[in-house]
């Protein structure tokens, strides 16, 4: 008899593409695809059971089909649908106490997958260049999504303590992106035109959305010689990127804000529903974040298949051109580069913080 896996948050396009990946598993015998809402994609031979994790339904779940391991994708910082920023708080903190709750009562369950995020990091002035899986953050987050994520660890780690017999893998994915992304970031990044912090150019690290299912079926399968997938884990592609090449990269011009009415303007933004600027998303576009993935290669044996920048080009590509070609932004930011600072001074250098990629832009 094979392995039987619950995946919940399937009826977004993630949680889709990892049923339909690991129903192919040898290794694997059925697939119990749970969401509140019936998804818009295919999901193969999966069996598709609508149920709203915020209830109690999940033990009777559990218990039906004998499930041994659980993926939990439910938690997201973007609503499906009508559902507003209270119904996404309900889901991710309140679903998540009620399926830790029924795994904790299943005596078949043996593996427990939980998809986070790097944003539990938070982002502040005092960060240090780069966060590793032990380093505390030097501010929590105080809302949204992060805290959320924050909470969502929280209560896993308790459910580890009190199931020691249970494997428990927690994934904290940076910025995911690819053809097609479901987060506030990428709304961000597809705005004609992109509001940026005056004075600050944050380092961000992406991951793509291939990238993102592989490693998945890692943590929820067997580990592998050498490798051990039970732990907390960042998860991100190579290098990193300044806002301001992504700006160039996208062919998008910015507008810088003064650090005071960046606030205003991302209520602006919500109000108009266009994105949603809030103010986790804000502090990440000041100061930016870094996480480290070393554990991801040498513990979890994962190497990412993309790049931050091919990740960030995937997207990039599938957006269309905005509405300056890249080529033309690059010239005009150089050209600028180039002219001599106030007071005489000659042209600016780099600074010892700039960030250089292998196609040199800056």
């Amino acid at each position: 008899m094979g392995k039987v896996v619950l995946v919940t948050g399937v009826a977004r396009q993630l949680g889709g593409r990892f049923v339909r990946r690991v129903q192919h598993d040898p290794g694997v015998d059925r697939v119990i695809a749970v969401d509140a809402v019936a998804p818009e994609h295919d999901l193969g031979d999966a069996r598709f059971v609508r149920a709203d994790i915020r209830q109690s339904a999940l033990a009777r779940i559990l218990a039906e089909h004998a499930v041994d391991t659980v993926v939990h994708l439910d938690v997201s910082g973007k609503a499906l649908g009508a559902g507003g920023r209270t119904t996404v708080k309900e889901t991710n903190v309140i679903g998540t106490m009620q399926l830790l709750g029924a795994c904790q009562k299943s005596p078949s369950v043996r593996r427990l997958v939980v998809k986070s995020s790097t944003s539990v990091y938070g982002s502040a002035s005092r960060d240090p260049a780069v966060f590793t899986e032990t380093t505390p953050p030097k501010s929590l987050p105080s809302g949204g999504f992060a805290k959320d994520a924050v909470e969502v660890e929280g209560y896993v780690r308790g459910f580890a303590r009190r199931r020691p017999d249970v494997a428990v893998c927690v994934l904290r994915f940076a910025n995911i992106l690819g053809p097609r992304p479901d987060s506030p970031l990428a709304d961000y990044l597809a705005l004609p035109v992109l509001p940026t912090v005056f004075g600050y150019d944050p380092r961000l690290q992406f991951v793509h959305e291939d990238d993102v299912v592989d490693v998945l079926g890692i943590a929820a399968g067997e580990p592998r010689r050498g490798t051990l997938n039970s732990g907390t884990f960042n998860i991100a592609g190579d290098g990193v990127l300044l806002l301001s090449q992504c700006s160039r990269r996208l062919g998008k011009p910015t507008v810088p804000v003064p650090l005071p009415a960046v606030t205003w303007v991302g209520s602006a933004l919500r109000t108009i529903g266009m994105t949603d600027f809030s103010p986790e998303q804000i502090r990440l576009l000041t100061h930016g974040r870094v996480v480290s993935t070393v554990q991801m290669r040498e513990t979890l044996g994962f190497r990412p298949a993309f790049t931050t920048a091919e990740t960030f080009a995937e997207y990039a590509r599938s957006h269309g051109p905005g509405l300056l070609p890249p080529q033309t932004v690059g010239r005009a930011v150089d050209r600028l580069a180039e002219l001599p600072l106030p007071g005489g001074a000659g042209p600016r250098e780099r600074g010892a913080g700039a960030v250089e990629t292998t196609d040199g832009a800056r």
